[in-house]
């Protein structure tokens, strides 16, 4: 776990070092891990915000010779279709996944339990407000299956919500990453796109927590 947090905090120069090891396969690496991110219901730990906006902030970088719409066209349709892995895994097995004895380690019925409170509230919105906050963007597709959401329905929402991530972390990247300011405190830019991102979920668990002690009063 510890690595994984050196890797997020610090995924401007671990970017650096997969692109002068790799070259050309970071493309693939980079659509890898965000398919995963959504796809892969139990990794919902994985990097998004922040991976694209170090990435798209390479790209704009001419020494490291990677291309921004490549970028682009990747990330889209890895959240995309990570999203799409995730609904019909959902409709598949439904919450009888978080009393797998393996796969109940790595998640916890509180998160699927959130997410459904979230979705509950906005409804066929949610799908699209979820792909802006980690962990829920996990398990939003998943638990829209899993309350009988059709997929037609699901697709038209999380394409829109997909496209405006991808355009907004990438394009945030490109231009402003590079900025001296941004490049030498990189880490705390990273750690503020990470707590903006979770301020819904954290104000819905303090609001769901005080409804709770309310009806208990």
């Amino acid at each position: 776990m510890s690595t994984l947090i050196d890797f997020v905090l610090h995924i401007d120069k671990h970017l650096i070092t997969i692109v002068n090891n790799f070259g050309d396969w970071t493309y693939l690496i980079l659509f890898l891990i965000i398919l995963v991110e959504t796809g892969a219901v139990i990794l919902p730990f994985l990097p998004g915000d922040s991976l694209l906006f170090a990435a798209a902030a390479l790209s704009s970088n001419p020494k490291y010779g990677l291309n921004i719409w490549i970028f682009i066209i990747l990330f889209l349709i890895a959240s995309v279709s990570g999203d799409s892995l995730n609904f019909f895994i959902g409709k598949k097995i439904g919450m009888a996944i978080t009393e797998n004895r393996f796969l109940s380690k790595f998640i916890e019925k509180k998160d699927f339990d959130h997410a459904r409170t979230f979705f509950d509230k906005y409804g066929a919105v949610a799908i699209f407000i979820a792909r802006f906050m980690p962990i829920v963007r996990t398990f939003a597709p998943f638990v829209a299956a899993s309350s009988d959401y059709k997929y037609s329905k699901f697709i038209k929402y999380n394409l829109t919500a997909c496209i405006a991530w991808v355009t907004l972390c990438c394009g945030g990247g490109y231009f402003f990453g590079n900025i001296p300011f941004v490049q030498k405190h990189f880490s705390i830019v990273v750690i503020s796109i990470i707590f903006i991102s979770l301020i819904p979920v954290i104000v819905g668990i303090i609001k769901s927590h005080l409804n709770n002690k309310n009806e208990q009063a």
